[in-house]
């Protein structure tokens, strides 16, 4: 059968622009992680001046249902002769979308790429095929003002965060809290300060919610737990090996630099790599992944590569993976990469 996906608008002009180039990677990876059947001949194609990611496949549900998710897909159709059949999709998505949406400030990273971020970190990962069913566990060390968690809150995920930025702590925290409040969503919030031989290392946020009463009552609850500190502390605040993925959106040495608990604000990432990635890997349970994102013009994909090599992952690089690179604009140019962990 032959199927074309609708693309996703997107507000930002310069995303939609690759969005399709993207859209085509990310189903790559989708199958060769979790699609029984299969995917081939994989296009971008026109139809009727509308573009689309066209590919062969044969999908049963379950297909259906994790092409669901796929970062920029609007909707499915099966082609039939000139005639697109629609295929109704199932998304993962557990609250309104506004959660994603709503959150505007200078530096958010967009949230079609953060959910292209997450999905590839989890196709690269052990548990890839318990995306539909399981309650992972992600960790954003990078966690800025939360995208990345609330992503994950739509998945049905427990959403950690770690960021330094006192601002952003803060500006999450009300965010959430109002939001959770506003759409009358069950949860308990608890928030204080963190000492360890009583000297404060941190503040933290932690949330239970469901998504329905009845899922509360029951104790079928999610996570949000979100820690201001410095990255390189992650293991004070998680047991290692408790985290199935760590989904990070780097600092792009432009508008603001990258920090390190030793030498404060330095412009390329590597430093805050180098730091950092041996807490990230070390919090990571076996079969777990790492997805990170950066701007090339200051670092090379070879040299963050090594590092993420010298902490013990597997750095995943295919063909599918290396077209996962894209402009932001002139000053970006924003590349992925995904390692696991063994074990």
């Amino acid at each position: 059968m032959r199927y074309a996906m609708l693309i996703l608008p997107s507000a930002n002009r310069v995303y939609a622009d690759s969005a399709v180039d993207l859209t085509a990677a990310e189903l790559e990876i989708f199958a060769g992680a979790v699609l029984a059947g299969g995917v081939a001949d994989i296009a971008a194609e026109e139809i009727a001046g509308v573009p689309y990611v066209t590919f062969s496949a044969s999908l049963d549900e379950r297909d259906t249902r994790f092409l669901a998710n796929l970062s920029s897909i609007y909707a499915l159709f099966a082609v039939e002769g000139d005639l697109l059949r629609p295929i109704a999709l199932r998304r993962l998505d557990r609250f309104d979308d506004d959660l994603v949406t709503i959150p505007k400030y200078a530096g958010k990273t967009n949230e079609q790429f953060t959910k292209l971020l997450l999905n590839t970190t989890l196709m690269g990962s052990a548990f890839a095929g318990g995306m539909l069913d399981r309650r992972l566990t992600v960790l954003d060390p990078l966690a800025g003002r939360g995208t990345t968690l609330h992503q994950a809150m739509m998945y049905g995920y427990d959403a950690y965060g770690v960021d330094r930025d006192q601002k952003d702590f803060e500006a999450y925290g009300a965010f959430i809290q109002r939001w959770l409040k506003e759409k009358r969503v069950k949860h308990k919030a608890e928030q204080g300060p963190v000492r360890r031989n009583r000297q404060v290392v941190g503040r933290r946020l932690q949330i239970t919610l469901a998504a329905s009463k009845a899922d509360y009552k029951a104790a079928d609850t999610q996570r949000i737990d979100m820690v201001n500190a410095d990255t390189t502390r992650t293991l004070e605040f998680w047991k290692p090996g408790s985290v199935d993925l760590v989904v990070a959106d780097a600092p792009y040495g432009v508008q603001h630099g990258s920090r390190t608990a030793e030498r404060g604000l330095a412009r390329g990432p590597l430093e805050l790599l180098r730091a950092a990635a041996p807490v990230w890997a070390g919090v990571l349970r076996p079969g777990g992944a790492l997805g990170l994102s950066w701007n090339t013009f200051v670092a090379d994909r070879a040299d963050a590569a090594a590092v993420l090599a010298d902490a013990g992952l597997e750095v995943l690089d295919t063909p599918a993976h290396r077209r996962l690179a894209h402009r932001v604009d002139q000053a970006i140019r924003r590349d992925v990469l995904v390692a696991r962990k063994g074990g």
